[in-house]
């Protein structure tokens, strides 16, 4: 494979044509491919179908995910094996997905043979012998090496990186021109104090401030995982280490701890923070955000798309995530209650995490997991709007978007910010504690600093301290 090539020359020149994952789901779309539609019963249509139980996909329904397993049931139509891949999507939120994948593995209730698991489960489903170990071969050099240590737990690899995420900041080009501000490009990196600073800025007397703004910025500090995310950003942000080491093992301290718990607290200040903020998930904050009510908004790769459906470039920018950004995404796992099926799994989630399948993914508003999608101009899924899923595929930030397809694109036809933003960004990420007792600590963790928004909020040494006892509860320690 040849890597980092630029955009002159045959390189750029093939960048057009149309790759075997296109042509088969070009295939697909003809023939009527093998999409199930979510709350399909549970059981396979047949001895050799290959079950692959998801969360929702952000591209919509009968989006890319479900593209590149009929480009992949095209090629075993092609090839007479006999098989099919079948996707079915759990709905709920992904605490709830999480808890159904475990319960219906652990009775055998479900015949999945491949789960999508979030990256933070793969030790969990690992240790609890749910999920098989996979050759060292289906995680090579071209994942993105941040990304590729998600694969592994006990030296061994249990999961495969499908699609990525890390934290973005999205931001109000309009509202930082009616401002007057001089330099409305964010793309090189703020800090939280430049955005306090340009904030004041907006909110100043006598500044012309759009009718819909209410306050500076928001993100996702809803009692669930968001806030768990939000939390350890800031913690990691403030200059402590990781909550846990590569074991599992608790080994914060209460100073640091201290530190983490204030550097959230400037970051939730009620002068800045939309008070939304607090009971907020992805879907609320980025409605807000998209209806006008902040300048400001922490999210994930995605909502570059959706937020193009009804801002324009003129209106919305992106930018990296000032301090710490928390790395998340997808990983595709063999299920060990399928030993039957277990070789022709591990070739569909080749097929899935390839170069060209991810590329795919790119194309169509994931973050992919792979250099070469960003920096090989001779990897393709053919033209973008191919690639990518249908127009009306993801939801719009608001009832009045409109529906076509206005994510700004390269010359390559990626999303215009991934190379030089989104790339950059997944390489720095830092992960969420590596641990079997995820379930439980991220409860603890949501729950604790739940205190900190309440009316009578304990001081930053209290908090850390009480949640210091907390987590000691739950995690093991050195």
């Amino acid at each position: 494979m040849t890597r980092g090539r630029g955009y002159g020359g045959a390189g750029a020149r093939r960048a057009y044509r149309c790759g075997p994952v296109l042509a088969l789901l070009l295939t697909a779309a003809c023939t009527g491919g093998g999409s199930a539609p979510s709350g399909v019963p549970l059981s396979p249509g047949g001895p050799g179908d290959i079950i692959v139980a998801s969360g929702r996909d952000v591209t919509g329904k009968g989006g890319i995910r479900q593209q590149l397993i009929d480009a992949w049931n095209a090629r075993q139509d092609k090839e007479h094996t006999g098989v099919h891949a079948r996707l079915v999507e759990l709905p709920g939120s992904a605490d709830e997905q999480r808890s159904q994948l475990l319960g219906a593995l652990q009775s055998r209730g479900a015949e999945y043979d491949v789960v999508n698991l979030d990256v933070t489960w793969v030790p969990e489903f690992a240790a609890a012998h749910l999920i098989s170990p996979l050759p060292d071969g289906l995680v090579d050099g071209d994942v993105i090496k941040s990304v590729a240590s998600t694969a592994r737990w006990a030296g061994k690899v249990y999961a495969v990186p499908f699609n990525s995420d890390v934290g973005l900041l999205y931001y109000r080009r309009d509202y930082l021109e009616r401002a007057h501000i001089r330099d409305t490009d964010l793309s090189r990196g703020v800090s939280w104090q430049r955005l306090r600073e340009l904030t004041d800025t907006i909110e100043a007397p006598g500044a012309r401030r759009p009718r819909e703004y209410e306050k500076g910025w928001t993100t996702q500090l809803g009692p669930y995982e968001g806030r768990t995310v939000n939390g350890v950003e800031a913690f990691l942000s403030a200059g402590g280490g990781a909550l846990t080491d590569d074991r599992g093992r608790y080994t914060a301290t209460v100073p640091e701890l201290t530190e983490g718990v204030a550097q959230l607290r400037a970051r939730a200040q009620a002068a800045y923070t939309l008070g939304d903020a607090f009971r907020s998930g992805e879907t609320e904050s980025l409605t807000d955000f998209a209806d006008g009510r902040t300048a400001f908004l922490r999210h994930w790769p995605y909502a570059y798309r959706t937020l193009h459906q009804s801002l324009g470039e003129t209106q919305v920018g992106v930018a990296p995530l000032p301090g710490r950004a928390v790395l998340g995404g997808q990983n595709l796992a063999v299920t060990t209650q399928s030993p039957e099926r277990a070789a022709k799994a591990e070739e569909l989630i080749g097929f899935l995490t390839g170069e060209e399948s991810e590329r795919c993914l790119l194309d169509a508003g994931f973050a992919a997991t792979r250099e070469s999608a960003y920096q090989d101009d001779g990897v393709t899924c053919g033209t973008a709007r191919t690639a990518g899923a249908s127009p009306s595929a993801s939801p719009p930030a608001s009832p009045s978007a409109e529906s076509a397809d206005r994510m700004p694109r390269d010359d390559h036809g990626r999303p215009r910010y991934a190379r030089t933003i989104l790339l950059p960004a997944l390489r720095r990420a830092v992960q969420r504690p590596r641990t079997p007792f995820y379930g439980a600590f991220t409860q603890t963790f949501a729950t604790e600093l739940g205190k900190l928004f309440g009316e009578d909020p304990p001081s930053d040494a209290e908090l850390a301290a009480g949640l210091d006892r907390a987590l000691r509860r739950i995690l093991p320690r050195r």
